[in-house]
């Protein structure tokens, strides 16, 4: 079952029980749990335990070239000893680096102390400002000589680094396999906890399945199953979905039909044919009276966008409570199963043009500070089957039970043919009869209490939660010695594509390109990497990378001060969001210049988001593109709501936040976490009558404050025209507001516009940054230094084609790191 978003799923009431064993590591081995199930009788741990010894061989090994030592070019050398000895020898040696040490040693020896001086360098930050500093023809020859001695070395012994043998799905990936392997949609988050972030994404640290998480997983492996078969259903069974209670309901709500108003669109999968009981709820305030109940409204149910009910809504007569008033909105209808659209909204009504010039806020939601103008759906229940019967034509049945057994067929034979083609793409690789061994163990101990489509239920089951399924398994070559590089399989190769750009399974076609061996063809490869970036699976980059790289799942928990940022809904947050990853999607699908994520001369904004903007002419819901004027303060990633909103307080704007965001994730250059005992921004003293800028000029007299902050803060002063909530201002608490600042390269700026420019100067940075990111994604690991050079080629290869989105993901395909691995 899916909620669209907007939608708070709660628990539906029927909990699956069947088939849950727990495992408890113990000194002397692994207990479990005895299923409740009597003709189940073998443990779906017992699958975990039983591919463990499985991890062989399928890498070709490379063997490392001789290591030659190369040495620092002499201009290099020069350079530092003129401009960096002062604070970097082994005398005085700030920041535990001494170069004079350095220079004497093998390179190799200290590859990652050079990576770091490299970036330094690169980004300007070293020496520091007040500091005599090169000229930059003088930094930019240093930078090239030491990057080119870096990659020379590297050359010489290839290091791609290592991810970890057993990498669980994450939840995303989890949704998205069982949508392609089973064409069911379903809303993961009921069933599996979400996973934690590491180095910026959920997918780097989940090698581990505890005995609860594998529970979870048992418990989704028999609801979905359940659900793709259809034959057997919880009667009555409930599921409730609810509106957040700040969603403006007084316009038209987006992905609901024209001519309605609030209310919500829910995307439910109906188990079996049957009789369905559909049920909303109004809104109340906390007093528990109908909130905008003014006059007459009718409301609307609407299955797959056809009417299917509608209630008239009122006041009730006087002296009668108003929990009358919703009820019995309730209608029973009979729904064919599989997944459908319900739509619970108000017919628009025309409104008085004095009453909407009356209104001075485009929300409407809370009854003390901006009431709603009429009444609003608070939450929808479906109940069902009552009845139920199970239905052959669904999807799922259509994929599933593509052979069934005739009078004359052997049941058995029948499965065997179904189950080898799921477990082919469950499992990512050709099928052995040994891989249908438990499977089929289940489907017969189904098949003989229940029939065939139980045993098929039972063995799907235990495909979903075989590790062969649940974990991208990466092996290592039989004969390969302890800390040997080699290349990756075919078919991990094509895990990794797919989990890359579509975060699911690797389709049909893919995974044949894989088996037959083609995929090592450079060219094959460069052809599935622009096919899957044009089929519409790749919208994962938008909702799974870019989501987690520019910190748009925190949208959900910024909640402003509504006494400072009264105008701001559930709506406007999440048109914040659609805006920037509509721009990231026309990058991927367009395959346009990353850098037009910082330069773009258009956005997409609907009535909503354009009038926080202050952009005329802009109506309704949809989102549209706009060309924007050349004097706009919208456009790219840094002028957009989303971005501003996320680096902010809940009742001010912070430099050091935006300006940390900025260097983090567009340059790249993070700075250190700030010292022990570092006092906060003063709020509640006088100081706080100062502006923000003048308190961080105070905060920065802290010497151990400064280090840090004459990086961070100018940065974040370029954005300061902008509020906590993303809107242009020109002054704070009455002072005019000055964004100028000098950037730790010395550069003076006026503000965004000059801060971008200054970014595109040096286009390198923000593409390196976006590689890095792209690559820890990919990898599900953190980028280390022997990783450098790789990312240096994939930026000087993408560079020839103008850092077109594509050319970045090609490249990365053919690195080093995507391509190899080193043993254990």
């Amino acid at each position: 079952m899916i909620a669209r978003p907007g939608n708070q799923r709660i628990v539906p009431q029927h909990v699956e029980t069947e088939i849950a064993p727990t495992l408890f590591p113990g000194s002397s081995g692994v207990l479990v749990r005895p299923t409740p199930m009597s003709f189940v009788p073998v443990s779906f741990a017992s699958l975990v335990l039983s591919f463990l010894w499985a991890v062989s061989s399928c890498g070709q090994t490379l063997s490392p070239a001789p290591l030659d030592n190369v040495d620092i070019p002499p201009m290099v050398v020069k350079m530092l000893q003129s401009n960096c000895m002062d604070c970097h020898d082994h005398a005085t040696s700030e920041g535990g680096l001494a170069l004079d040490r350095l220079l004497e040693e093998p390179v190799a020896a200290h590859a990652a102390a050079w990576e770091a001086v490299v970036r330094k360098l690169t980004s300007r930050q070293m020496p520091p400002l007040g500091a005599p500093r090169p000229a930059g023809g003088a930094y930019d020859e240093a930078v090239t000589g030491l990057a080119f001695t870096l990659d020379e070395l590297a050359a010489t012994r290839l290091e791609p680094g290592r991810t970890e043998t057993f990498r669980r799905l994450t939840q995303t990936e989890y949704h998205n396999a069982i949508r392609d392997l089973l064409g069911l949609e379903i809303d993961v988050t009921d069933l599996l906890p979400a996973d934690e972030a590491s180095h910026g994404f959920d997918n780097v640290t989940v090698s581990n399945l505890s005995p609860v998480l594998l529970d979870r997983y048992v418990s989704a492996a028999q609801k979905i199953s359940r659900l793709a078969v259809g034959v057997r259903a919880d009667q009555a069974a409930e599921a409730t979905y609810r509106v957040p209670p700040d969603v403006t309901q007084d316009t038209h709500i987006l992905e609901t039909p024209i001519g309605t108003r609030g209310g919500t669109v829910i995307r439910h999968h109906f188990p079996q044919d049957g009789r369905y009981e559909i049920q909303a709820w109004l809104m109340r305030d906390r007093n528990e009276e109908v909130e905008g109940l003014r006059g007459s409204h009718r409301l609307e149910f609407l299955l797959d966008r056809r009417e299917v009910a509608t209630f008239a809504i009122k006041p009730p007569p006087r002296g009668v409570q108003d929990h009358v008033v919703d009820a019995n909105l309730k209608r029973s209808l009979h729904v064919t199963a599989g997944p459908h659209d319900v739509v619970v909204a108000f017919a628009q009504q025309s409104a008085a043009l004095q009453e909407t010039l009356r209104q001075p806020l485009n929300v409407h939601y809370n009854y003390y500070r901006h009431p709603r103008l009429g009444p609003a759906i608070y939450q929808v229940t479906i109940r069902g089957p009552f009845a139920g019967k199970p239905s052959l034509g669904t999807a799922s049945r259509k994929i599933i039970f593509q052979r069934s057994p005739g009078s004359d067929d052997d049941p058995s034979d029948c499965a065997k043919t179904n189950l080898r083609r799921l477990l082919r793409k469950a499992y990512r690789r050709e099928i052995t009869d040994v891989d249908l061994d438990a499977p089929m163990t289940f489907f017969r101990q189904g098949f003989e209490q229940h029939g065939f489509d139980i045993g098929m239920e039972l063995a799907l089951s235990a495909i979903l939660v075989n590790p062969q399924f649940l974990f991208r398994i990466e092996r290592e070559p039989a004969d390969a010695a302890p800390g040997e590089v080699y290349r990756i399989s075919p078919l991990e190769l094509a895990s990794r594509l797919s989990f890359s750009l579509w975060s699911s399974i690797p389709d049909d076609e893919l995974l044949q390109m894989a088996i037959d061996g083609r995929l090592s063809d450079p060219d094959v490869l460069d052809e599935q990497v622009r096919r899957m970036l044009a089929d519409p699976k790749s919208e994962s980059l938008v909702k799974n990378f870019a989501g987690q790289w520019l910190y748009l799942r925190n949208l959900d928990s910024f909640i402003p001060d509504m006494r400072l940022y009264p105008d701001f809904d559930e709506n406007l947050r999440q048109s914040m969001r659609r805006e920037t990853e509509l721009l990231f999607e026309s990058i991927v699908r367009e395959d346009r210049s990353v850098l037009d994520l910082l330069r773009s001369n258009h956005t997409y904004l609907n009535e909503r988001l354009a009038k926080h903007y202050g952009i005329p002419h802009v109506y309704g819901s949809h989102f549209r593109r706009v060309e924007l004027e050349s004097d706009s303060h919208r456009g790219g990633l840094l002028r957009q709501g989303s971005i501003l909103c996320v680096t902010s307080y809940a009742t001010r704007t912070s430099p050091v936040v935006r300006g940390h965001w900025v260097l983090k994730n567009v340059l790249g250059t993070p700075p250190p976490p700030p010292p022990p005992n570092v006092p906060a921004l003063e709020e509640n003293t006088v100081s706080a009558t100062l502006s923000v800028r003048q308190r961080l000029e105070q905060h920065r007299a802290n010497a151990a404050c400064a280090s840090c902050h004459d990086v961070i803060d100018p940065v974040g002063f370029a954005l300061e025209h902008y509020d906590a909530v993303g809107r242009w201002r020109e002054t704070d608490d009455g002072q005019r507001i000055d964004s100028s600042a000098r950037l730790i390269d010395g550069r003076e700026i006026a503000g965004v516009a000059d801060l971008e420019q200054a970014l595109l100067d040096r286009p390198e940075l923000f593409v390196q940054t976006l590689t890095e990111k792209l690559l820890t994604y990919t990898l599900g690991r953190g980028v280390e230094h022997y990783d450098g050079p790789a990312i240096r080629k994939i930026v000087q290869e993408a560079k020839k084609k103008d850092y077109c989105f594509s050319e970045l993901i090609i490249q990365i395909a053919h690195s080093v790191p995507f391509q190899m691995r080193r043993s254990e």
